[in-house]
């Protein structure tokens, strides 16, 4: 059985190398977005139904700490780079937020321009 181990030890390694070459003015870090949704990798990826409530939970956090328009757009680069990165199923993506109660100023998405997220 595969673990997720290996990408997860990917995305963490990529976004704290994109991390540090970007300079932000945002609270917000891509190791808080992953550390929030991280829970949500295998369901993204393979799930069904509802996700699971470490998922809601950390998605929640992440809405939670993502205020700032430049908070919400660093979020917003993290999650589109993510999205390059891993395989997941984009309709499971789509509805997460509303699955979860909640409400993302954009899309989970390789194509959203996160430069229009306010």
């Amino acid at each position: 059985m595969a673990s997720s181990t290996p990408v997860a030890v990917l995305l963490i390694s990529f976004f704290t190398i994109h991390l540090l070459l970007a300079p932000s003015t945002s609270a917000i870090t891509c190791s808080d977005v992953i550390k929030d949704l991280k829970p949500c990798l295998n369901y993204l990826k393979s799930g069904s139904g509802s996700p699971p409530s470490d998922c809601c939970a950390g998605a929640s956090s992440l809405v939670s700490s993502a205020t700032s328009t430049a908070d919400k757009q660093a979020a917003c680069a993290c999650l589109k780079t993510a999205a390059k990165s891993i395989s997941f199923k984009p309709e499971l993506a789509k509805s997460l937020p509303g699955k979860c109660g909640i409400s993302l100023p954009y899309p989970i998405s390789p194509s959203v321009d996160c430069s229009k997220v306010t």
